[in-house]
């Protein structure tokens, strides 16, 4: 069984969506180790809400805080320090993904970032979506993960931008799951759409 990272190139790029459609696919477990800000509608329940199959299982955030803004600075507000040593992978028997949150350098502490959280055997799925500066950012990310030699991947996210995606194909040469287009909406069954179309490409 494999345990999956999701990491974006910014804040809202397309995590939960792609998370949700991994999730799918390969009927895999779900966690989100640090959650800021919309406890009553977190990232862990808006996966579960687009997720149809019935093995799936969701575990509890690490830690979740109150404002949504970078991990080290909701916690300073809801004065607690996040401790790494305390946000432990949940064992299981199945596949496991797990979404960070934001980019791969942003801070959980004084001293840990999103990176630190990713461990040697997670295959590592890059989530891109275009934007000016969109390319800098997926070559800075895929290039840190690569000096790390993890194992990695990539997804577009949003409509279709030939250039660029054209580009960080060549300069990066990692694999391409494929691409979420930029649809009306996203529900059980948008989701399990994509699933069946990346499902293979997850193997």
């Amino acid at each position: 069984m494999s345990t999956y990272f999701i990491t974006g190139i910014s804040t809202d790029v397309g995590k939960t969506i792609a998370s949700a459609i991994i999730t799918e696919a390969l009927q895999a477990d779900y966690w989100k180790p640090v959650q800021a800000g919309e406890l009553d509608n977190c990232d862990t329940k808006k996966v579960e809400k687009l997720i149809s199959n019935s093995k799936s299982k969701f575990y509890p955030n690490s830690y979740a805080l109150q404002t949504p803004m970078s991990p080290h600075a909701a916690a300073e507000i809801d004065t607690i320090s996040i401790d790494t040593k305390k946000i432990k992978t949940p064992k299981t028997n199945n596949h496991l993904v797990i979404e960070g949150a934001g980019g791969l350098l942003v801070p959980i502490n004084n001293t840990h970032t999103v990176l630190d959280l990713i461990k040697p055997n997670y295959k590592v799925i890059v989530v891109s979506r275009h934007y000016l500066g969109s390319i800098n950012h997926t070559l800075l990310t895929i290039n840190t993960l690569k000096e790390k030699e993890f194992e990695v991947s990539i997804i577009f996210s949003g409509k279709e931008h030939k250039t660029t995606e054209s580009i960080i194909k060549k300069m990066t040469n990692i694999p391409v799951i494929g691409r979420i287009d930029e649809e009306p909406y996203f529900d059980k069954n948008v989701i399990k759409e994509y699933a069946k179309l990346f499902k293979d490409r997850l193997k």
